[in-house]
């Protein structure tokens, strides 16, 4: 797998710089800031996927803040969560449409009930196998609990 978001996150900050894009130029900064500090503390390089794995729980921490501060009655800065919630799925791999993400867990489970583990100890087995199936292309909370009601 060659290293090519790392450039492409790169080209998109000039982008955004020159296009004077402040809200998306901040959005990508943090971003590259927090690669830059996952290289710096693991002493590598990183990979497209160790990337995406990145992108995928800032995706997250804008979520879990969206549904917070929608809740407090925060619409101004849900809406800013939104559009830095909107940048950072540019960089995710396309969506795995409903019916691919069905069968990927079908076949995850069958793989492991296949090793004789069924029930709540299969879940975090079936979860492991899924993670890397599914990589930046799924919301993996949901696919959890869709693992969970299968499992149950």
């Amino acid at each position: 797998m060659g290293n090519s978001l790392k450039p492409q996150l790169a080209e998109a900050v000039k982008t955004a710089m020159r296009a004077k894009d402040t809200a998306r130029l901040g959005t990508l900064r943090f971003l590259q800031a927090a690669v830059k500090q996952k290289e710096v503390d693991e002493r590598r390089e990183l990979s497209d996927a160790d990337v995406t794995a990145i992108i995928e729980k800032q995706v997250k921490q804008r979520r879990e803040s969206i549904a917070a501060f929608e809740q407090a009655g925060r619409t101004e800065t849900a809406e800013q969560e939104k559009a830095e919630l909107a940048v950072l799925q540019e960089f995710l791999p396309k969506a795995a449409d409903p019916a691919e993400v069905e069968a990927a867990i079908a076949d995850a489970i069958a793989q492991v009930n296949s090793q004789g583990v069924t029930g709540a100890p299969a879940m975090g087995k079936v979860m492991a196998i899924l993670k890397t199936a599914l990589a930046g292309r799924a919301d993996m909370s949901a696919v959890s609990a869709q693992v969970k009601a299968r499992l149950m």
